[in-house]
C-alpha cells in the first residue's frame, strides 16, 4: 500500500473510532437517564445534565461523520504539484499530509501531521508549491517536496 492510502486509512480509523466512542458515550448515558427514571421519584432524577452530555456527544458524532464524508473526497492515487486535500508537503523539518485534524501519525519509521486545509497551517500551506515559503509561529518552512 502507498504512503498516502496508509495515511488516508489512518485518517479513516481514527474517525470511525470516534464515531464508536461518542456512540457508546452516547448509549450509556441514554442507559444512564433509564436508570436515573425508574429510581427516581421527583421526576428529573437529575437527569438534565446526561441530557445535555448526550446532546454534546451528538454534537461531536455529527462533526466526526461530516469528517468521514470529507474523508471519503480523497483520492490517494492523485499527485499534485500545489499543496491541496490529500497532498503529502514535505517541508525542511516536518511533513504534512492534508486532510483532517488527527495530528501525528507514524508510517514506515516516519511522521506524518495530518492537519486540515482549515487550520492555520493548512491555509499557509494551501496553494503553495515546491521551493514557496511559509511562516508559522514565528518559524519559516520551505516547501521541499509535494507528493
Amino acid at each position: 500500500m502507498t504512503t498516502k492510502k496508509l495515511l488516508l486509512q489512518a485518517c479513516k480509523d481514527n474517525v470511525e473510532k470516534r464515531i464508536t466512542d461518542y456512540r457508546n458515550e452516547m448509549a450509556l448515558l441514554a442507559e444512564a437517564i433509564e436508570n436515573n427514571d425508574k429510581e427516581s421519584e421527583d421526576g428529573d432524577g437529575g437527569n438534565g445534565k446526561l441530557l445535555n452530555d448526550i446532546e454534546k456527544n451528538a454534537g461531536y458524532l455529527n462533526e466526526a461523520l461530516k469528517t468521514r464524508d470529507f474523508l471519503a473526497q480523497i483520492n490517494p492515487n492523485s499527485t499534485h504539484t500545489t499543496a491541496a486535500l490529500g497532498s503529502i508537503v514535505k517541508t525542511e523539518t516536518i511533513v504534512f499530509y492534508l486532510s483532517t485534524s488527527v495530528g501525528q501519525i507514524e508510517i514506515e519509521n516516519e511522521i506524518y501531521y495530518a492537519i486540515s486545509l482549515q487550520s492555520p497551517i493548512g491555509m499557509l500551506l494551501k496553494g503553495k508549491s515546491k521551493t514557496d515559503s511559509f511562516t508559522f509561529n514565528d518559524k519559516k518552512y520551505t516547501v521541499v517536496d509535494i507528493l
